[in-house]
């Protein structure tokens, strides 16, 4: 524990000398104000030292101390349903003591250390036996929607029950259980402490084998992400991304979501801590904010905080997984917090790398994402639990090759391109079908023929092909007009039609188009394929392609995204329309060529 002072400040940026004691990423309290800071470079007895507050009228000679611990949070009861600042700090606590602005050096625990838990002990815990990290000590309620499970820390190794735990309320700090461990007497109480830049460790790595619905009906049957799987939507400013990330957060099959609002705009995380609060979960009829955490650090927060921000959100996601719950981090956006990294980086006088951004950034990126997946967590019993990770990047002017881009698509397996022209078209989610990919159609084809359709990846693919036909066909009418077009080219341009407007645009503000089950997309997408073939046959049998394009079941599927999820057999009556009418028109060709 090393105490200094200040010789240099540079905005978030302190530097202390006489810290000879102090530790890389210890924490520290800068001033007579106890600001809170932690340290990110040590040059003999001298610490520089980021800050997470603001430092206006900080000088030289003001005392720093350091702590001896590196920067860490509370996890246990009582995460679900709180916003947190970038630190886990309660914003609402802190509205309640100092009003509507963060006053410098509040100090407020992030869980409430007077509120009473009832606690329900595993009944299977008997004195004397083998425990270990990981494993379960009881349970608390945390929510109608979510068990919180208690467990033995991962810090705790293994060792044998010395006192049994026992029904009844307690407050987080209570002691609901003693470990005896190599080590000594281990105390275990309803929460424990831990550093947010070290990932929780887990016993291994699965593959992800299970998609993430999401209930968006281009993100699934298109280019769908997996539970534990990693995704990222780069777009310009306009494009839609905190319209995505709000959707897959109140729609994702994920039991836990934690949002991250880094860096973005005070309004949108305005919208959000409106919106969230008043949403009903779809699936249980709860209140959202029941299975969900959220993490507010917007633009007109300290800048240092935006990078230690992303890590406490995906550490509270990685404690739930831990639990066996599969658990959603939704990232807005990371390029901010690329940008806080960028400021620290050029103040801390480091050579610049591409654009001005650390050298370090592919790897400060890859660590972030890599802390996703679908994992075998510590216990005896061996659960699973999946985390994945969302990521929004806000490239300049939309432009791709932007090294947090870059940096972000080497490491994630999805990738939602987001595209103005779509959304300048109102059309949404503006997310582009030539440019995207999604790596785990391969992981996730089994799930998909057995709980949905055996030709779910036919159609999907079938469609895709005629979507990359289209784009070949609208070049080649540029040059030479769409009169040069065969019938069959013309029949393409209609039914890419259909699926673009008819599928892939979807409304989030009608109740029943906001979210699409998989079941409902596969019949939806079949029924465009179908009515494709019937049609391309009629060609073949020389019915003219004027006589197919007024069909008037085509009206009837432009509305087949407003029925209901529990009347899916309409899509049979469209079915027997399509067949209907198609022969229809096929015998009143053959009697006027006659």
């Amino acid at each position: 524990m090393g105490a200094g002072r200040i010789v240099k400040v540079s905005g978030p940026l302190i530097v202390a000398e006489g810290m000879g004691e102090a530790r890389m990423f210890e924490v520290a309290r800068v001033s007579d104000s106890k600001l809170i800071g932690e340290i990110i470079e040590l040059h003999g007895d001298q610490a520089y030292i980021q800050v997470y507050e603001d430092t206006s009228g900080l000088g030289p000679g003001e005392i720093v101390e350091g702590t001896g611990h590196s920067l860490s949070i509370d996890l246990g009861p009582g995460l679900l349903q709180s916003i947190y600042d970038g630190i886990q700090r309660p914003l609402d606590s802190i509205y309640d003591e100092a009003g509507h602005y963060i006053t410098r050096g509040i100090d407020i625990p992030g869980l409430d250390r007077e509120k009473k838990w009832e606690f329900t002990p595993d009944e299977s815990l008997e004195v004397g036996q083998e425990i270990g990290a990981g494993d379960f000590l009881g349970e608390v309620r945390e929510t109608e929607l979510i068990v919180q499970k208690i467990m033995v820390p991962p810090t705790i190794g293994k060792g044998t029950l010395k006192k049994k735990p026992e029904k009844g309320s307690y407050v987080i700090e209570d002691t609901i259980a003693e470990i005896e461990t190599a080590d000594g007497v281990e105390k275990v109480r309803m929460y424990h402490r831990w550093p947010v830049r070290t990932p929780r460790p887990v016993v291994r790595k699965l593959v992800p084998i299970n998609p993430l619905v999401t209930g968006q009906r281009v993100i699934d049957t298109f280019f769908p992400i997996s539970q534990g799987g990693t995704a990222t939507i780069p777009g310009p400013f306009g494009a839609g991304k905190t319209v995505i990330q709000h959707q897959l957060a109140k729609w994702s099959d994920a039991q836990i979501i934690v949002y991250i609002g880094c860096g973005e705009r005070g309004n949108e995380m305005t919208d959000v801590l409106q919106e969230f609060p008043e949403l009903i979960d779809p699936l249980s009829g709860r209140p959202l904010m029941e299975r969900t955490v959220l993490i507010a650090n917007t633009s007109n927060m300290p800048v240092a905080a935006r990078e230690a921000s992303v890590y406490t959100g995906i550490t509270i996601a990685e404690y739930y997984r831990d639990m066996g719950y599969n658990v959603a981090v939704l990232a807005d956006s990371t390029s901010r917090w690329a940008e806080a990294m960028r400021e620290m980086s050029g103040r801390l006088e480091e050579m610049p790398g591409e654009e001005g951004y650390p050298a370090y950034l592919p790897s400060r990126i890859a660590d972030f994402y890599e802390r996703g997946g679908r994992t075998v967590c510590l216990g005896s019993d061996e659960r699973i639990g999946t985390l994945s990770v969302v990521g929004a990047v806000s490239p300049p002017g939309g432009d791709l090759s932007d090294p947090v881009v870059q940096a972000t698509l080497k490491v994630v397996k999805v990738f939602w391109s987001l595209e103005d022209q779509l959304a300048f078209e109102r059309h949404f989610p503006a997310i582009g079908w030539l440019q995207s990919y999604s790596l785990y159609h391969d992981n996730l084809e089994d799930c998909f023929r057995n709980d949905v359709a055996e030709d779910f990846g036919r159609i999907r693919i079938e469609a895709m092909e005629l979507l990359q036909k289209e784009a070949e066909l609208k070049e080649l009418v540029r040059l030479v007009g769409i009169d040069a077009l065969s019938s069959q080219d013309r029949l393409v341009l209609e039914t890419t039609k259909a699926i673009r407007e008819d599928f892939l645009h979807q409304s989030a503000f009608d109740p029943d188009d906001a979210y699409t089950r998989l079941l409902k997309q596969y019949r939806m997408l079949k029924v465009i394929i179908e009515l494709h073939h019937a049609c391309m046959k009629a060609i073949e049998r020389d019915v003219p392609h004027r006589k197919l394009t007024d069909l008037p079941v085509r009206e009837r599927i432009s509305k087949m995204r407003f029925v209901k999820e529990d009347r899916l057999e309409e899509f049979d009556e469209i079915m027997k329309d399509i067949e209907t009418q198609i022969t229809e028109r096929s015998t009143e060709s053959r009697v006027g060529a006659e």
